[in-house]
């Protein structure tokens, strides 16, 4: 916890938490709910909130064992709040019983709260008389186990028989904060020792990448305002190399970025190569965020607010060399970085997702010229968003064929001891990629 974080009343911080962690649960995003937070608590409150997001399976299967009947739903989440910040006292952020008194203050201070702040106050020191008793009576439940909701565990299980606790085990640590060197302004060595100069110890990570040993803000990164260097994780760096690579041709290349908010690949598309960029995203407010990227970096791209699976309302009629589908998905391989993300999903968005990423898939592939390429990612762990949307597509078009390319990659590849090749990230989200060329009819 930072300093200024520090200086904000706990009981203040601890509401707040409780209710950005109430509107995860009705469905709102981790980044929308604490927009609605008060600046001067937000460093604190995101800090609070993320570790109670990964112990939230711990907190809920505890809060079950305290109170059979769930109280109403702030005081829940408060309850949750207080017990996943003070489960394992090891890396409880404060002391038990300071957290067990600041969370009672927060329930007095709410109106909605208010009455509960006694029961409150009995289930938290109950939880401390019998901490031991009760945290061996959830080791059994793997949603405390692993943190994350049943059917996310199943369908690792299913998916991953081998790997699904490496997963579970990934998405509980903090991410790296890894940044991509502007390939037309420097190169990654020049830059580690720019950062080194600067008093920021990193590493290298693949061909362009950097990885920093500890986060920062943007502001502190040398160059970043200049557009030296961009924020983005090793896995998607591989994106614009992997569709390109092999594409030379004696013009500029035609190339889609779909669903390209908010604009890091698009850049890493222009900055590795002479091409006319199409940055489309149904959102305008998203593309907003693609033209600021560009524009920080120098860069210049045809950004249009459209959908891309209807290319009857912004296609021109002229073929692409390249697409780039970086298509909706659940975003399962990136709960390291937004850990609201496990809660946040449901088992049935997983269908409607692959729904939207065939829909956009068949509507794409006309736009491609023979020969072309269209390179399919996602930043999920889970099949039904990787090989098997790709192997439907395949099955269902014979014009299609699958080039060697990445695949599904696990989060933190490496980080047991194996090797990496020099072309991989050595830390990195869980993505999967397709590279898909069109024969010639």
């Amino acid at each position: 916890m930072n300093e200024d974080s520090r200086q904000v009343p706990l009981w203040q911080q601890l509401q707040a938490v409780a209710t950005v962690l109430l509107a995860i649960r009705s469905g709102v995003s981790g980044t929308a709910a604490m927009g609605h937070v008060d600046v001067a608590l937000r460093p604190g409150v995101q800090s609070l909130t993320f570790h109670v997001l990964r112990s939230l399976g711990r907190a809920q299967a505890l809060r079950e064992l305290l109170v059979k009947r769930p109280p109403p739903p702030l005081v829940d989440a408060l309850l949750c709040t207080a017990l996943a910040l003070t489960w394992r006292e090891q890396d409880a952020p404060y002391e038990a019983h300071t957290l067990v008194n600041q969370a009672v203050e927060a329930a007095k201070r709410n109106p909605a709260s208010s009455v509960q702040a006694s029961f409150v106050n009995g289930c938290l020191r109950r939880f401390l008389r019998e901490r031991a008793a009760l945290v061996a009576g959830t080791d059994k439940d793997p949603v405390a186990l692993w943190n994350h909701p049943r059917w996310w565990i199943r369908r690792l299980q299913k998916d991953w028989p081998d790997h699904w606790r490496l997963i579970l085990g990934v998405d509980s640590r903090h991410a790296p904060m890894s940044l991509r060197v502007n390939q037309r302004r420097s190169s990654a060595q020049r830059y580690l020792e720019t950062l080194q100069l600067a008093g920021l110890n990193a590493a290298l990570s693949g061909h362009a990448g950097v990885i920093l040993e500890r986060g920062v803000s943007v502001q502190q990164l040398p160059g970043f305002a200049e557009g030296l260097v961009s924020v983005q994780d090793g896995a998607a760096q591989l994106a614009a190399p992997m569709l390109l690579a092999g594409l030379a041709t004696t013009r500029p290349l035609r190339v889609l970025d779909a669903c390209a908010a908010p604009g890091g690949k698009t850049a890493h598309l222009l900055e590795i190569a002479d091409c006319e960029v199409t940055a489309l995203d149904i959102d305008p407010a998203r593309c907003q965020r693609i033209s600021e990227t560009l524009q920080r970096l120098g860069l210049q791209a045809k950004v249009v607010a459209a959908d891309a699976a209807d290319p009857s309302a912004w296609w021109d009629g002229e073929l692409f060399d390249a697409i780039l589908l970086d298509a909706p998905c659940s975003a399962s391989g990136i709960v390291r970085r937004h850990p609201d993300i496990a809660w946040l999903r449901r088992e049935s968005d997983i269908d409607q997702l692959a729904s939207i990423q065939a829909k956009l898939l068949t509507s794409l592939w006309p736009l491609l010229r023979p020969q072309g390429r269209l390179l399919y990612c996602t930043c999920s762990v889970f099949r039904a968003e990787g090989g098997d949307q790709i192997q439907t597509f395949l099955a269902h078009n014979t014009q299609a064929s699958l080039l060697p390319s990445a695949g599904h990659l696990m989060p933190l590849d490496g980080a047991n001891g194996e090797s990496v090749p020099d072309n991989l990230p050595c830390d990195h989200d869980g993505f999967y990629y397709a590279l898909l060329e069109k024969r010639a009819a």
